[in-house]
């Protein structure tokens, strides 16, 4: 004999995803896998910085490139029209040379050559007194840069008070012939250098006769330079012989 079984029917439902318990038995769940692979994009939802236009780009290069190769042709020709450097700081070279040559002559002092006034120049003059007082031994650089400028005020308000009215000297002019007329006292400087310590006679001697070149130069300048001074051309002269003389102790001691 035969014997029969009841076996209970398998439902699927259509749900979300779990099987409700038939009977006695109880529907696995369907197993899911563990990430879902991302859709590719479709052509309206595509990345939005990738989307150019690649002819666009290329004539906005060919317009960049152009524009370049013309500023840097118009930047050439403008370079090439500026002035030299040593122009726009205001120093020349061949002006400075023929100011000092100027004063190379003890008796004649050409004052057309030192109507434009500068101040590079008597820098130079300067730095060269300073370096030959250090070679020698002497650090002055604070010493000398001070007594020109102690010297400049000086010499500027004994001529003014001299020419009283008609003075029409400026410091900027006074500044400069100082600085330039102190060429003598630059030389007496690198002349001391190959003169023994012990011959004190010959540093007494030669000090006077630069002393003398650089005060006789520095008076006719201020006297051709500014109006008014004609008249106390001694009394300008003893202050330049006073300015001097400091600057040649300095060389001497």
């Amino acid at each position: 004999m035969t014997k029969e079984f009841s076996v209970p029917p398998v439902v699927f439902p259509a749900g979300n995803g779990v099987n409700p318990g038939v009977g006695n038995i109880t529907q696995r769940r369907a197993p899911m896998a563990p990430f879902q692979p991302l859709r590719p994009p479709s052509s309206s939802s595509a990345i939005p910085f990738l989307s150019f236009d690649i002819g666009s780009a290329a004539s906005s290069s060919g317009t960049f490139g152009g524009t370049i190769s013309s500023s840097g042709v118009s930047g050439s020709a403008t370079f090439e029209d500026e002035e030299p450097l040593l122009d726009e700081l205001g120093i020349h070279p061949d002006q400075i040379w023929h100011k000092t040559k100027s004063i190379l002559n003890p008796f004649r002092v050409n004052p057309s050559a030192h109507k434009d006034s500068d101040l590079s120049g008597p820098i130079f003059l300067y730095l060269s007194f300073c370096l030959f007082q250090l070679l020698a031994g002497k650090i002055q650089f604070g010493v000398i840069l001070g007594w020109i400028v102690v010297s400049s005020i000086f010499l500027y308000v004994v001529f003014n008070m001299l020419a009283g009215r008609n003075g029409n000297l400026d410091l900027h002019t006074c500044t400069s012939v100082v600085g330039y007329c102190i060429l003598p006292v630059v030389i007496l400087s690198a002349m001391s250098l190959f003169i023994p310590q012990g011959s004190s006679v010959i540093r007494y001697a030669m000090a006077g006769v630069f002393v003398v070149w650089a005060a006789r130069a520095c008076t006719n300048l201020m006297v051709a330079l500014a109006d008014g001074g004609e008249e106390h051309r001694g009394l300008i002269a003893y202050a330049c012989f006073l300015i001097y003389t400091s600057f040649s102790l300095l060389v001497i001691f």
